[in-house]
């Protein structure tokens, strides 16, 4: 090992001990509360109360409810879904959240582990091209093929031996996804027993060089170009974050859109829900929508933790209040939002002072758009990057945080792809803008009766829109209109700052240092979805789900559970 890569193995090690420190009870005992849960959900059949139906809530729901749990979901909004939304008008169908389906072995393997398949559940179209890229240098906008060789062509393109240079940043991308799926995803850190292996031991050096360095500097490392920098660095996005603060870990996100491939659901990502919500009730899980959780209940205990969990308080639509008795509460929602608002101070294990000094991801103004005639200068997905990267990231994430302007943006045209998103001759546009995660910037409405600041705003997106697909009518082609914004984010998803994905994947808020699983306060209350690990996107998300399946039944393994779910497909048990 060199001195530099001891130097990066330490400040790892450094970080770890830092967040301990803090007072962090998933740095300073990931197992904390463990024997508790285990109680309330091995063995017999025992009450589960789940807060919130997005797909984690979903998944983990019908996972529990399928080795025999009497299992319960309680979602406020009248759909499932959570940040995966839907809306439709006038005959235009659009999705509010994901929309790019990427890691579909994620996907394919919940659905193996409920009895079924993606193929059977799941009508999937692999996009060519995987998306198209507009770089505003007055260039012509690049099509992202579907493949390794074609990718490789178009790096070559823009710069001689760039192709040659995308094969190995793919080779190490293919590598690092590998090692992450059998060591470092399928975890909640309950015992680090398990990554006690030659691999993992051998793989340390690089591990920390992965960690420590930015995937914006991997990127420059790997080319030159502005335009291909870029393209290796969005997917930090992705991640709720900016190349610069993203651990160059993440490159492996490269792998799984120039080499995988982008595919497409049909019937946009309503239809995953679906399918979710659909094996979750087949088995034998109850879901109730309109039911906001206004409590957590517990009751007092002579050991460590001082109180356990008996249950939920919560309110439905005509505004009675209710109380669901359960052996085991698992929130699905945001974290914040649970542990500040749905707990008592004294029994929070991230009480508010401490999101003090975590990082949002950054919010998101939406535009979801009905537009007359057709629209053939975008693909199914395209991106706009503004020249200056680095104003735009400083922007979200600096000390002046504002929206920008211009702004970089990414827009889904799904009716370039799915005829029945939009009318025959009209596209249905989805357009999202990253922007600061801040409530105050404010909530959108329809046919602009938003807040006003934030609808000028949506007016602004949309000129530049025009201008960057030399549309100049584009605004007068627009029959359907909505705007979202943080306000929103944060008013009906409860989401911590307005962040419409979750904490950003920075190196404190990664792997075992991201938000627990498992109180420390309240026996039997445990944690799933986005806020927790291994953190945001659908793909993540049901692995949190299983995450928490597998610690609650006492496997610490690393790896996925076999398939079908059942008592056979639990691994390596807690002593």
């Amino acid at each position: 090992m060199t001195t530099a890569e001891a130097d990066a193995a330490r400040a790892v090690h450094d970080m770890a001990s830092d967040d301990a420190a803090s007072g962090d009870p998933a740095a300073k005992d990931p197992a904390v509360g463990d024997a508790a849960v285990h109680e309330a959900t091995a063995g017999a059949s025992r009450r589960v109360a789940v807060i919130g139906g997005g797909i984690s809530g979903l998944a983990v729901a019908g996972m529990l409810a399928r080795l025999g749990h009497e299992v319960t979901v309680l979602e406020q909004q009248d759909d499932v879904g959570g940040r995966a939304g839907r809306w439709s008008a006038a005959g235009f169908r659009f999705d509010t959240g994901p929309s790019w389906y990427l890691m579909p072995d994620v996907f394919d393997h919940w659905f193996a582990l409920m009895g079924s398949s993606a193929a059977a559940e799941l009508d999937l179209e692999r996009l060519d091209p995987g998306y198209r890229v507009y770089f505003r240098d007055g260039g012509p906008p690049a099509d992202v093929p579907a493949g390794r060789e074609r990718a490789m062509a178009l790096f070559e393109a823009y710069e001689p031996g760039a192709g040659a240079r995308l094969g190995r940043y793919l080779d190490s991308a293919a590598d690092a996804y590998r090692m992450a799926l059998a060591h470092f995803l399928y975890t909640s850190y309950a015992s680090f027993r398990p990554l006690l292996n030659r691999e993992v031991l051998a793989g340390l050096p690089r591990l920390a060089r992965l960690l420590t360095e930015s995937l914006q500097r991997r990127a420059a490392r790997t080319v030159t170009d502005r335009r291909l920098r870029q393209l290796l660095g969005y997917p930090a996005v992705f991640l709720a974050s900016a190349p610069d603060r993203t651990p160059s870990l993440y490159h492996l996100l490269s792998h799984l859109d120039l080499q995988d491939g982008v595919f497409y659901p049909r019937g946009g990502f309503a239809a995953l829900i679906d399918a979710v919500e659909r094996l979750s009730r087949q088995a034998g899980a109850r879901i109730r929508t309109g039911a906001t959780v206004t409590e957590i209940t517990t009751e007092p205990t002579g050991g460590r933790r001082r109180h356990r969990v008996t249950g939920v308080r919560y309110r439905t639509a005509d505004g009675v209040e209710h109380r669901l008795a359960a052996d085991a509460v698992i929130s699905a929602a945001d974290l914040h939002h649970t542990e500040t608002t749905l707990l008592p101070r004294a029994l929070q294990t991230l009480p508010e002072p401490s999101w003090r000094r975590r990082l949002p991801g950054p919010g998101a103004i939406l535009l979801l758009l009905g537009v007359r005639g057709e629209l053939p200068q975008l693909a199914h997905h395209t991106l706009v990057f503004t020249e200056d990267w680095d104003a735009n990231f400083a922007a979200i994430f600096g000390r002046d945080r504002h929206v920008p302007d211009p702004a970089s943006m990414y827009v889904s045209r799904t009716s370039a792809t799915d005829p029945t998103a939009a009318p025959p001759g009209h596209e249905n546009l989805f357009v999202l803008v990253p922007v600061p995660a801040d409530p105050g910037i404010g909530r959108g409405g329809i046919d602009g009766a938003g807040d006003p600041d934030l609808e000028a705003a949506a007016d602004r997106v949309i000129a530049q829109l025009a201008t960057d697909l030399d549309v100049p009518d584009l605004a007068e082609r627009i029959v359907v209109r909505r705007v979202i914004g943080p306000g929103d984010f944060a008013a009906d998803l409860n989401a911590w700052s307005g962040t419409s994905l979750g904490p950003a994947h920075t190196l404190r808020q990664s792997a075992f240092l991201r938000g627990p699983v498992v109180s420390s306060r309240v026996a039997g209350l445990s944690y799933c979805g986005s806020s927790t690990q291994p953190g945001v996107g659908l793909p993540m998300c049901l692995i949190s789900a299983e995450n928490l399946v597998k610690r609650l039944h006492g496997d610490v393994s690393t790896v996925p559970l076999r398939e079908p779910l059942g008592p056979g497909s639990f691994r390596v048990r807690r002593r």
